[in-house]
């Protein structure tokens, strides 16, 4: 089967999100390895608003693709094999400063990716 020989079956990426990397690793270390469902609830009651609901909206599309990809799979035994955000491009904007100089403003954005297997 060639979805093993990669090590998992399904992946999602989330491109371009606007929320920095550093924010989105602080919640994807809480449902790293944990079970489908189990990650879904941790993500629901989090503190970390924002960051969760771009996390679960990526989960969620892997989720469908497994559905697609796989019709007859069972969701109760899919877990997250690994995920992880990297940096996305920054944009970059100037403000005014002191003494007529300009301050750098830069706005972080993260690539988040999942990938899910079955046990």
């Amino acid at each position: 089967m060639a979805e093993k020989e990669r090590g998992y079956i399904v992946e999602a990426h989330g491109k371009y999100v606007r929320i920095s990397p550093y924010k989105v690793r602080l919640v994807i270390d809480l449902v790293r390895g944990k079970n489908v469902n189990e990650a879904v609830t941790i993500l629901k009651f989090t503190s970390m608003k924002t960051a969760a609901g771009q996390v679960s909206k990526v989960l969620n599309s892997a989720v469908a693709n497994a559905e697609n990809r796989f019709p007859n799979i069972e969701l109760d035994k899919l877990f997250i094999k690994r995920i992880y955000a990297n940096d996305a491009p920054r944009l970059k904007r100037f403000k005014a400063g002191p003494m007529g100089r300009m301050r750098p403003i830069l706005h972080r954005f993260s690539h988040i990716s999942i990938f899910l297997d079955e046990k």
